[in-house]
């Protein structure tokens, strides 16, 4: 008999009279109406469907319509909640994930006990167990399931072998016919209904395919077959039934995530959207608000490009769910806050759309209704008084999806640059030179003969043909940007040295030719210093650092910068060779972004010093517990361990390439101390110095402890301070004065400062103290002499280490009476002390202060340009004045 809709509750009336599915449902099921009731003010969560299930029973006869059952009531449940505004898309995206999961995983566990009774348990060949991994794909992978969706999945087993019954058939053979049972208990079309559509098309080879494959199989799959589509493909990939799915994640991250920056998924990415475009097109389905222009899986690619392109190097990116992928990408910077609001309003408002069409008869459809009835049906559904205005609101956010769109995957290449000719007829120097004079090359000439030697170089010519196509693109932008530069030709030669240099990398040259700003900045910066332009060649990932504007614009901030490190240090413990990798990328990364403010003029050479040392500082702060935790046998939870820094680093003077000058001192009275704490002084140098797939962290210098080379790498406090009292040599303690606590146990660190500030103020004789400096600062001019005609910046007289000298003598000569010269402050502010307190004149304090500045840029700018710290006398004659002059007043003339 026909229910009565005129006595539903409202809501459920209401709810049916905006989907049909939900009235023949009603009409035809007594049961539903009372079940409906009693849930319809709660979320269903998997233990309420498990407990549905339980109630129909568990066999193997009761299975197919229990499912059915199961279906029809969530999704009726779905839609009542969900047209009376008490679920949100969330909601029902996860009501419908958690049905599959419960109706796969109920599938799985009643259809396998009949054949392991018949054919005995599968297992290895040394006899472990095995089992069916059943691996949700698509929108079931990302939890994103919509509510009249068929189900992607994809069967794989770990090992090959037989069952262990009477009667044997190949590991293959069960979990293939567990396979397509359960596919066919899901996919049947029964008196009830069906469960889900099943599509095996994404397993490997497709429909042609075996149903199921082993790890082994599916690893030779991804290394020999896999396409870039099948990477887009298993971002997604979520085991739903099975315990081995950590080993099959170690798998198949590899062929999704690669190790380095991947913007070749961009080219990739752009292909495939264009196949769908001609897809829709062909089908005249333009209506479609999935597939369609501004659609769902548009939307879809934003987030997911950028996953292949950088989930290999940001593990937080790997996440699943597509407004999870967006929120991070604003997070990172790497699409812009307000348009990832824009998106996710459209993806909510298009899911929401999507779930309405399949509301009216249970139908997957994505196509926007053709009858009026079914239009003003939707647009009441979703809110809106008639269909005209659903449309408008429609149009304008699959306008705003579009134009993202297109913005991250627009072809800036579409169209032939008008210097082409000049790369595609290269080999013609006479017709190439000329056109290089008229860009404003100085030597044309010889830049013609290096385009020319390019392209006829077997390293050119053996380029696989998508790679030589990106450099084709690429090289008539080089030319533009370098002959924009000041030195056209000098940055032209650069960066053809560092085309050669990644040329076989196809997704840097990919990030070139997609981003053109980056290779304006690019070529603008190395042709401004050689130094950034080799440090780019060793370190080209650093290229992705100049896609964000803010890594120009923002002042650093060490403390969350260290803290988001630990963080991701912590995530991938105890994967050592990984944590060093990651440190060191990140410490080029933040050296590079230091070194791009420089260039640009934002930072003096005291700021970036400042900025380098708290950069290093940091690192040295995060390595220390990191060894600890490596070291095997520990006698405590906390090291009472310190770094101490001496020279640049201790000073804050660090540059770009400085060496660490350090000390590791502890205080700890358990026997086995010594031993401990030298293992993990090693431990920590190794960390720092050595070179790993990602390069270096930092050249060390262990000189500078207790007795040198002979000395042990790691030594008591007490050892310290006794050392230092009655055994040190006075350059040694000329040393102290640019020394400072770096890293480690703050306790330590100021039990440092204490005995270093008691050092410094230890009476001298001044005489002896005067010889004993002139004395070390001759050997040293000896052992720099030069004949060159040029200033040596830092050895000559007059030059930086004078100044050092000079302040070093005034610290170790006056701190006993003076204790604000023990400050560690700098040597400019040093000075200026020393001159408020009348030991030197204030006047010549501040002009050599002055000077030392000016002598510190001029050895930045060599620096920059690779060059020696030799310059034309006259550059810094004047600056060398006040120096001398300084120098006279305090050791005498000579």
């Amino acid at each position: 008999m026909p229910i009565d809709f005129t006595v539903l509750p409202d809501v459920i009336r209401q709810a049916a009279g905006l989907s049909r599915f939900l009235q023949r449902m009603l009409d035809s099921r007594p049961w539903l109406l009372e079940t409906l009731e009693t849930s319809i003010d709660r979320t269903l969560d998997a233990d309420a469907m498990t407990e549905f299930i339980a109630r129909q029973g568990r066999d193997e006869a009761q299975l197919r319509p229990a499912l059915r059952h199961l279906r029809t009531w969530v999704i009726c449940h779905l839609i009542v909640r969900d047209l009376s505004g008490r679920a949100d898309l969330a909601e029902v995206t996860e009501t419908m994930t958690l049905l599959a999961e419960v109706a796969i995983r109920h599938t799985h566990e009643v259809l396998r006990e009949p054949l392991i009774v018949r054919y005995g348990e599968p297992v290895s060949p040394t006899g472990w167990a095995q089992e069916l991994l059943v691996i949700g794909m698509g929108k079931l992978g990302g939890r994103e399931l919509n509510v009249s969706s068929d189900i992607d999945l994809i069967f794989v087993y770990p090992e090959d072998g037989d069952t262990a019954g009477t009667k044997v058939i190949s590991n293959f053979e069960f979990f293939e016919r567990l396979g397509k049972q359960l596919i066919q208990a899901l996919a049947e079309v029964t008196e009830h209904g069906q469960v889900f559509r099943v599509d095996m098309r994404l397993r490997p080879n497709g429909d042609s395919g075996p149903l199921v494959a082993s790890f082994d199989m599916l690893e030779n799959y991804f290394i020999t077959q896999g396409r870039e589509w099948e990477r887009y493909a298993w971002i997604k990939a979520r085991v739903l039934a099975g315990e081995r799915w950590q080993e099959l994640e170690r798998i198949s991250r590899p062929f999704v995530f690669r190790k380095y920056l991947d913007f070749g998924a961009i080219n990739a990415m752009r292909e495939l959207h264009a196949q769908i475009r001609r897809e829709v097109a062909r089908r005249d389905r333009a209506q479609n608000i999935k597939l369609g222009p501004g659609g769902i899986r548009e939307i879809e690619f934003i987030a997911q490009v950028f996953q292949l392109i950088r989930g290999g190097r940001d593990i937080d990116l790997q996440t699943r769910p597509t407004l999870k992928v967006l929120a991070g990408l604003a997070e990172r910077g790497i699409l812009a806050a307000d348009s990832v609001r824009a998106l996710e309003a459209a993806y909510i408002f298009l899911r929401r759309l999507e779930h309405r069409l399949q509301y009216l008869d249970d139908a997957q459809t994505h196509d926007l209704p053709a009858s009026e009835a079914d239009r003003l049906l939707v647009a009441r559904a979703m809110g809106f008084d008639d269909y005209p205005a659903l449309l408008a609101a429609l149009d304008g956010h699959r306008a705003v999806v579009g134009h993202h769109f297109d913005a991250v995957f627009a072809d800036p290449n579409q169209e032939d640059h008008s210097l082409e000719a000049i790369w595609s007829g290269a080999d013609d120097t006479e017709l190439s030179t000329p056109a290089l004079a008229t860009l404003g090359y100085r030597d044309p000439a010889a830049a013609a003969r290096r385009l020319a030697t390019i392209r006829s170089s077997p390293r050119y010519q053996q380029l696989p043909n998508k790679i030589r196509g990106r450099l084709d693109a690429l090289m008539p932008r080089v030319l533009e940007a370098a002959a924009a530069t000041p030195d056209a030709d000098v940055a032209l030669s650069r960066s053809l040295d560092l085309l050669e240099g990644i040329s076989k990398r196809g997704a840097y040259l990919a990030l070139l030719q997609q981003y053109p700003q980056a290779l304006r900045r690019v070529v603008d910066l190395i042709g401004a210093s050689r130094w950034a332009a080799q440090y780019l060649g060793r370190h080209p990932i650093l290229l992705d650092e100049l896609l964000d504007d803010r890594n120009l614009e923002t002042a650093p901030d060490w403390d969350r910068f260290a803290a988001e490190l630990a963080a991701q240090l912590d995530a991938i413990e105890p994967d050592m060779e990984r944590q060093m990798d990651l440190m060191r990328e990140q410490h080029h990364a933040q050296s590079f972004r230091l070194l791009t403010q420089d260039i640009a003029g934002l930072l003096t050479v005291e700021k970036l010093a400042d900025h380098l040392s708290a950069l290093a500082d940091a690192m040295l702060a995060l390595t220390v517990p990191l060894c600890w935790r490596k070291i095997k046998i520990r006698h405590r939870e906390t090291p009472t361990f310190a770094v101490i820094s001496y020279g640049k680093l201790g000073g804050k003077e660090l540059g770009y390439a400085s060496d660490l000058d350090i000390v590791f001192i502890y205080d700890d009275d358990a026997p086995e101390a010594a031993e401990v704490y030298t293992r993990l002084a090693q431990r920590i140098n190794t960390w720092l110095s050595s070179r790993t797939a990602a390069g270096i962290l930092f050249e060390t210098d262990l000189r500078l402890r207790p007795n040198g080379d002979s000395g042990l790498i790691a030594c008591s406090l007490e050892s310290f301070r006794k050392y230092q009292m009655e055994s040190a040599w006075v350059w040694e303690h000329q040393a102290l004065t640019r020394a400072r606590f770096s890293a480690g146990d703050p306790a330590l660190g100021a039990a440092f400062e204490h005995i270093r500030s008691e050092v410094l103020r230890m009476p001298r004789d001044l005489a002896r103290l005067r010889a004993d400096v002139l004395e070390m600062r001759n050997k040293m001019r000896d052992a720099h002499a030069g004949k060159s005609s040029q200033f040596d910046l830092k050895h000559d007289s007059g030059g930086l280490v004078d100044v050092e000298f000079l302040i070093q003598y005034l610290v170790l000569g006056y701190a006993h009476t003076h204790p604000e010269l023990t400050g560690n402050l700098g040597n400019i502010a040093l000075l200026r002390i020393a001159g408020e307190l009348r030991l030197i004149p204030a006047d010549l304090a501040i002009a050599c202060g002055d000077s030392y500045r000016h002598l510190r840029h001029l050895q930045h700018r060599q620096r920059l340009n690779d060059l020696a710290s030799r310059v034309p006398l006259e550059e810094a004659e004047r600056a060398r004045t006040p120096v001398l002059a300084l120098w006279a007043h305090v050791f005498g003339p000579g």
